[in-house]
């Protein structure tokens, strides 16, 4: 019995350690896109509503929705409309960091992100 009720209890406590993780993915995170010489300091938001994702990526020159966004345990996924050109992201989330990888104009990129103070 007491082995039962033990698993039981381990495994309430993993639910509701990933549901925290999700939650705190959701907020303001800050990094920068660097490819060349040129540097673009980026803010993400994240909302997260279950498996659902969704936010901006804002710069100096304006904000952009995502879309499309999911996410599933510490791995997160989402689509930047850029100019016409849908950009696929893909992410981890690491607690007290996060690292986004995106794929543009053949250009592979990856942003460390940080929460926003």
């Amino acid at each position: 019995m007491k082995k039962k009720f033990t698993m039981a209890a381990l495994l309430v406590c993993c639910v509701v350690a990933a549901f925290a993780a999700f939650a705190d993915l959701t907020g303001k995170w800050k990094g920068t896109l660097k490819f060349d010489d040129f540097e673009l300091p980026l803010t993400y938001t994240f909302k997260v509503d279950g498996e659902k994702l969704t936010g901006s990526i804002g710069s100096d020159q304006g904000e952009n929705p995502i879309s499309e966004g999911k996410i599933k345990g510490a791995d997160f996924s989402f689509t930047l409309d850029f100019n016409g050109e849908k950009i696929p992201h893909t992410g981890k989330y690491y607690g007290d960091s996060t690292i986004v990888f995106s794929e543009f104009q053949g250009q592979k990129n990856r942003v460390k992100l940080t929460r926003a103070q």
